[in-house]
């Protein structure tokens, strides 16, 4: 009897060429996992993920769902599948869900952390993992910037320009700027919502350090929105090293 397995999924973004299956590159997540469900089970599938990660952007808790006839129980499939994947691929829990199921199409709210080494010399060790922004960052600035964005606005000065979403109205609900408390030096910027555009959590995170460093206003972020053009937006998109999807909560699941 078939049966439908939603997998937890962490991942080292830095050696990939994203999250998404593409058809001519083999060395994305979702085709890594792909085979592995295949030498585990016999079974050809297509995994259908959550979220869409840029090449070069972190997971802890990113999800897939895939069918399967196979009598293997869900809880095994975390650590069958691991032996697998490559070591900087992860299942981390796998559970059975509703056979309709679609991680894209219900409710979620996902959380993104952007992490910054804010040193005038990197840190080797968190190189694959932080942005280095070797100037002060004013953390009040930066806080008081991101409220602005807070709420449902239409993102478009915050997405890129190659963005084919058929809107860019967005629900971002909280967003924080934080230090460390045992690394004062390491600042994370933490943005939650119920779905993002491409760039957009990274285009939120160079707008909020621009804003830390003085070189944008608090009060810009406003007129930034109300622009609707990326073009008016003058803040880099951050590195996509430093951003990590921490967690996509599903309300649907929550409630049964």
């Amino acid at each position: 009897m078939s049966k439908r397995i939603l997998l937890t999924v962490a991942y080292d973004g830095t050696d990939y060429h994203g999250f998404a299956r593409q058809a001519d590159e083999p060395d994305t997540i979702e085709a890594h996992i792909d085979r592995a469900i295949y030498e585990l089970t016999g079974e050809k599938t297509e995994v259908i993920g959550a979220s869409r990660t840029d090449s070069g952007v972190h997971a802890l808790g990113n999800a897939v769902v895939f069918d399967t006839d196979c009598t293997i129980p869900e809880g095994n499939f975390p650590d069958a599948l691991n032996t697998k994947l490559p070591t900087d691929i992860r299942i981390r829990q796998a559970r059975i869900v509703p056979d309709g199921f679609h991680p894209r199409h219900t409710d979620t709210i996902k959380t993104y952390r952007y992490e910054i080494d804010n040193e005038h010399i990197a840190d080797p060790l968190r190189a694959r993992y932080a942005m280095l922004v070797g100037y002060d960052l004013d953390i009040a600035r930066m806080n008081e910037a991101g409220q602005h964005l807070i709420g449902e606005h239409d993102f478009k000065s915050f997405c890129s320009i190659h963005t084919q979403a058929a809107t860019t109205v967005r629900e971002v609900t909280d967003i924080s700027v934080t230090e460390d408390e045992a690394y004062p030096d390491r600042i994370y910027i933490t943005v939650k919502g119920h779905g993002f555009l491409y760039n957009m959590v990274r285009i939120i995170a160079g707008t909020l350090i621009d804003a830390g460093r003085g070189r944008l206003a608090p009060e810009d972020i406003p007129d930034i929105l109300y622009a609707e053009d990326r073009t008016k937006n003058p803040s880099p998109t951050a590195e996509a090293k430093g951003l990590t999807l921490m967690d996509i909560h599903f309300t649907e699941l929550e409630e049964r």
